[in-house]
């Protein structure tokens, strides 16, 4: 018979993505076997995420401080940005080790289905920083799905307006519908390589 803690518990799990009720309950379980020690640790990372991480003040990626810990290496080529969706997607594409420019986190891609449009994305502060920073490449790296490919040609308009910088697209080695988070490092590498210019 499950505990109301537990009961709970499960119920938070499943909210999880990707997470179901047979998972959420042998997770559950899990934790119930786990140490008290390690099973508080991970409570108090949980916890510390949520009370010390926030959004980096220039480019919008995830941060413990006013800016994120690429805005604050002064090794990153500041003359290339790599606009992308999600803050995972920053960390899909620096694990290849092949794109040592500064990025910029829309937080999000157009979708008028869930009712996302382009004051909800963190789109003027991208144009803020073409107008003040000496930018050559803007780069877009939207998931190749709908709602990134309408996102990357929304901002190829507003960029094209704003700026006099090139401005390149991902090659497709990303299958359509996938996301970057899910691509392994060659396949972002190649990606990366084959952009072209827009």
């Amino acid at each position: 018979m499950k505990t109301s803690s537990l009961n709970r518990l499960i119920e938070e799990l499943k909210r999880l993505p990707g997470i179901g009720s047979k998972t959420a309950q042998r997770l559950a379980f899990f934790l119930m076997k786990m140490p008290k020690e390690r099973a508080l640790g991970l409570a108090r990372a949980i916890e510390d995420l949520k009370e010390k991480t926030r959004f980096c003040a220039r480019c919008g990626n995830l941060s413990e401080s006013e800016l994120c810990g690429i805005c604050s290496d002064s090794k990153r080529d500041p003359s290339m940005i790599c606009v992308v969706q999600e803050a995972m997607d920053v960390m899909a594409i620096d694990r290849t080790g092949e794109y040592r420019g500064q990025y910029h986190v829309l937080n999000g891609a157009l979708s008028p289905m869930d009712a996302v449009g382009p004051e909800e994305l963190n789109i003027q502060s991208l144009v803020r920083r073409l107008e003040l920073e000496p930018v050559k490449e803007v780069i877009l790296a939207t998931n190749p799905t709908i709602e990134g490919e309408a996102t990357a040609m929304y901002l190829l308009q507003i960029l094209r307006s704003k700026c006099r910088c090139k401005i390149s697209r991902i090659a497709r080695g990303i299958p359509i519908g996938g996301h970057l988070e899910y691509a392994d490092e060659v396949t972002l590498s190649k990606a990366m390589e084959g952009r072209s210019e827009l």
